[in-house]
């Protein structure tokens, strides 16, 4: 089981951090990904699988003033 901005998720399949950021509404040019405490490049989302065992914060940026 994963945990996702501390939530706990368990993936059905094979799911990716790509497919997980647009399955819930993520705009990815307007995220950062941290998995297990490293930052996650862009470039890997697709590519990164979701381990039961990971930690996930996906955080937002705002706009404002």
């Amino acid at each position: 089981m994963a945990t996702v901005n501390g939530v706990q998720f368990t993936p059905d399949g094979i799911v990716t951090i790509g497919s997980y950021v647009e399955s819930h509404g993520y705009r990815r040019n307007l995220i950062a990904v941290e998995l297990n405490g490293e930052i996650l490049p862009k470039a890997q989302y697709d590519s990164t699988i979701i381990a039961d065992s990971d930690k996930i914060e996906i955080v937002s940026f705002v706009g404002g003033g």
